[in-house]
């Protein structure tokens, strides 16, 4: 595991075990690597609750209840399937938080409309849902560290605002 991804876990365990709050993860075309850097740190039983790798649509419909209609409109790599990720992880796994990522990582599986390297990330909590896509091919190695390194950035800004707004209040 490379440092920055060390850094994230510990950023996340202060940033959750200190305010007492869950977190589970969604992963599609991570298969897990959300989940592995969320566990890196020593202690992350305490706010970790599990993740659910569902790279088929089958699993993102029985076990995250995501809406077979959204996945037929608007295919398993959108943004309204990541949200519907994020709110079926914390039902399922019963946590505050999920992180989500679906995909094409590559090196097939593109087309013209979903190229590979798009990949769309969510990270909330059920009512607070937020989405970055990233676009960019550079291999699929690559694509998937970025995906998994982007999400867990951007969910530890989330859980980082979210908690000063808590205590401002």
């Amino acid at each position: 595991m490379d440092l920055q991804s060390k850094i994230i876990s510990r950023e996340l365990l202060q940033a959750l075990y200190d305010n007492g709050k869950t977190i589970g993860t969604a992963e599609s075309c991570t298969g897990g690597r959300l989940a592995q850097t969320i566990i890196a740190a020593p202690g992350a039983s305490n706010y970790f609750k599990g993740g659910i790798v569902c790279y088929t649509d089958e699993v993102k419909q029985n076990l995250l209840n995501v809406d077979p209609e959204a996945i037929r409109e608007h295919t398993a790599v959108s943004e309204i399937v990541a949200k519907q990720m994020v709110a079926g992880a914390c039902h399922a796994l019963n946590c505050d938080y999920a992180v989500a990522v679906t995909g094409i990582a590559g090196p097939g599986g593109g087309t013209s409309e979903i190229p590979v390297g798009t990949i769309w990330i969510a990270y909330g909590e059920p009512d607070d849902i937020r989405t970055v896509k990233l676009t960019e091919d550079n291999g699929r190695d690559r694509n998937l560290a970025a995906a998994a390194s982007t999400a867990l950035r951007l969910f530890l800004e989330y859980i980082k605002e979210k908690n000063c707004l808590e205590n401002e209040e």
